[in-house]
């Protein structure tokens, strides 16, 4: 049996315990941003299968629920999806889906003057230099 978007759109709800009005809040910084409009009513015809999603859609709610887009209409891959180079993206996936240890970080982050933001970039830049320098001497001790 073939498997649709629709199947994977349900899926995902059951998995997530997601409402569709959750779905159209997640996707909501994507529609901004590329100025497109999701409805309830387009969501609600995908959850049951009256139409199938169009590619920009397809790409939306994949960034929104953070899955690859060929999982998302059906596809036997891995339901993984790469991220895209874009930050703003990555800091709302984190929201959406970091624990709360990443979204304290990025609140705390954001609260601070740009001086600051540049220290805090430069000294985890640093614990993480001296993370692998770490983990190189343990590999080459071994």
């Amino acid at each position: 049996m073939q498997v649709t978007t629709a199947d994977r759109l349900r899926q995902i709800m059951d998995e997530r315990r997601l409402r569709q009005v959750d779905i159209i809040r997640l996707c909501e910084p994507y529609c901004e941003k590329y100025n497109l409009r999701l409805s309830k009513s387009d969501l609600s015809q995908f959850v049951h299968g009256k139409v199938s999603p169009g590619q920009w859609k397809i790409s939306i709610l994949s960034r929104a629920l953070n899955v690859s887009e060929a999982w998302l209409m059906g596809y036997d891959v891995p339901r993984f999806r790469m991220p895209d180079n874009d930050p703003e993206e990555r800091v709302t996936m984190i929201r959406a889906y970091g624990s709360d240890a990443e979204e304290k970080l990025i609140n705390i982050f954001h609260s601070l003057t740009d001086a600051n933001q540049q220290s805090l970039i430069n000294y985890a830049d640093f614990i993480f230099q001296q993370q692998q320098l770490s983990t190189e001497e343990a590999a080459s001790v071994s």
